[in-house]
């Protein structure tokens, strides 16, 4: 169903509610499914974003959602109006993106995206993790991790890989000694 969540009874997901118009704001929940023990909720509100960053960012998720679901041998989605049900690690992965976002310059979150899809999953996983424990809910914009997050917009990460490239071809080419400890040339 969805982005990739299993057709069983009740599994642990995401859901993004899209409301109709362009000035509802997006939200994004995260259901325990059957993974719920007893006296906790069963579902916990993650983030609200407002309509203009979601739209900054949908495409870019959608693109990167679908690559990997088709990768897997599994149907691809795209977002509609209402519910969106999303897999538990892929809605995990855009907490992360929409946390580092929610409250950044509409014109700096082309740069975050950037970052953020040059995150490998389990980087994103991870940092979901660090942020989900302290400050992972609905009230909890600009707090922690989340202050973190939003630092992606900063620096993009491809101008940092092509700087270490740069650099380390330069040294590779220089006629200094290198230290060979593995049997590689590690410079």
């Amino acid at each position: 169903m969805g982005f990739g969540v299993p057709a069983t009874s009740d599994p642990h997901h995401f859901r993004v509610i899209i409301p109709r118009g362009s000035a509802g704001r997006v939200s994004i929940h995260e259901h325990l499914g059957l993974q719920a023990t007893l006296g906790t909720s069963a579902v916990i509100d993650r983030v609200v974003l407002d309509r203009s960053r979601w739209t900054a960012i949908r495409a870019e998720v959608q693109r990167a959602f679908n690559a990997r679901l088709v990768a897997h041998g599994l149907r691809p989605s795209a977002w509609k109006v209402g519910e969106n049900p999303v897999d538990r690690l892929l809605g995990k992965e855009l907490c992360v993106l929409t946390w580092a976002v929610e409250r950044m310059n509409l014109d700096r979150i082309p740069v975050a995206v950037r970052n953020w899809v040059a995150l490998r999953p389990e980087e994103r996983w991870w940092l979901f993790g660090m942020t989900a424990m302290g400050t992972g809910g609905v009230l909890d914009a600009g707090k922690g991790w989340r202050c973190a997050g939003a630092c992606a917009k900063d620096v993009v990460q491809s101008e940092i890989l092509e700087i270490r490239a740069h650099r380390s071809h330069r040294l590779h080419e220089a006629s200094q000694p290198r230290l060979n400890l593995f049997g590689e040339d590690l410079l």
